[in-house]
């Protein structure tokens, strides 16, 4: 749905901008993400990758898509790609496997490793579309890291030593701070903040709040430079309600396949929704049903305070013209 026929042609920053603050705007805004195994192992081919994906479908704003566990590498995790639907890289080597290996986890540098590659990739990107595109950076939760970590013995863990993981945490913390500024210093619009422990399918509601919300707030106040942070809930049964008062500027989460619906989180947060597309079900939609979810979601909101994305990363399997169908019943 297009803003009325008042509304002039936006840039891209401005149309998402505007569809962050609810005002109208004269399309609304789109992306959508996949992981690109094998690709984005260093800062050159994430870019070069995204560049071409961001040139073949000309998207509002760009989730950068580093490998889903670069934030563990620098600490000693090995993977590799096995195949996975979504593009996820398996991890070969967890560094954490038992409870005293959390002292392992000691700070690492934002400008070394892996981190490295990633905060460049963004520099890249941006750099490269002369910042017309507003290019988020992926950053994971501290829990999220921790998880990725130990394979999820975490949660083990932090029932049965919680100092022992509240001290890793910290470092978590303080490393996760320092690829956020520096990506954001070196050229990202914003940030991608995604979190895959907020969901009662892995621990309660108070614990979230001792162990994620304690860490996830410090990483987010590092953001407050940041011109678009989005915030994704990962997984089912989230705890939107403990999370919608994030200092953010929009939420997104898996909308088509658990509550709350868009229209109800974005009623319930007074934040700009994003999503409308189901990240799994896609693979196997045919175009013209794939454009009917866009229609859909920009007519529950009114074509107001919503971006069209899917509520997760997309398989690497999906045939570009459901993506094309996608960006263009955005755009007709």
């Amino acid at each position: 749905m297009e803003g009325g026929p008042t509304v002039t042609a936006m840039t891209r920053w401005e149309r998402v901008e505007a569809a962050l603050a609810g005002r109208e705007v004269d399309r609304v805004p789109v992306s959508l993400w996949r992981h690109f195994p094998n690709q984005d192992q260093s800062a050159e081919a994430l870019a070069d990758v995204t560049l071409a994906w961001q040139s073949r479908f000309d998207f509002d704003f760009i989730k950068l898509m580093p490998p889903g566990d670069y934030a563990t590498i620098d600490w000693g995790a090995e993977s590799e790609y096995q195949g996975a639907p979504g593009g996820t890289r398996q991890t070969t080597r967890f560094p954490v496997v038992e409870l005293d290996d959390w002292r392992r986890i000691t700070p690492v540098a934002p400008d070394q490793g892996m981190n490295r590659e990633v905060v460049e990739a963004a520099r890249l990107v941006n750099e490269r579309l002369g910042g017309e595109v507003p290019v988020l950076q992926t950053i994971f939760s501290p829990l999220t890291v921790a998880m990725k970590l130990s394979d999820g013995k975490v949660l083990a863990h932090l029932r049965e030593r919680p100092d022992v993981v509240h001290a890793a945490l910290a470092v978590i913390t303080e490393v996760t701070r320092g690829v956020l500024t520096a990506s954001l210093e070196r050229g990202a619009g914003g940030i991608f903040f995604a979190t895959q422990c907020a969901t009662t399918d892995l621990m309660t509601v108070e614990e979230y709040r001792e162990f994620g919300v304690r860490y996830d707030l410090p990483v987010l106040e590092a953001a407050a430079g940041s011109r678009f942070t989005l915030l994704h809930l990962h997984g089912t049964n989230i705890m939107f309600e403990e999370l919608k008062t994030y200092p953010v500027h929009a939420l997104n989460w898996h909308d088509r396949r658990t509550l709350p619906s868009l229209a109800e989180g974005e009623r319930a947060s007074g934040h700009c929704v994003v999503g409308g597309i189901d990240e799994k079900g896609i693979v196997d939609m045919t175009p013209d049903a794939a454009a009917a979810q866009a229609r859909d979601a920009i007519a529950a909101l009114s074509g107001r305070h919503v971006m069209i994305a899917p509520g997760c990363v997309i398989p690497v399997a999906t045939p570009e013209a459901t993506i094309k169908a996608v960006v263009d019943a955005v755009r007709q």
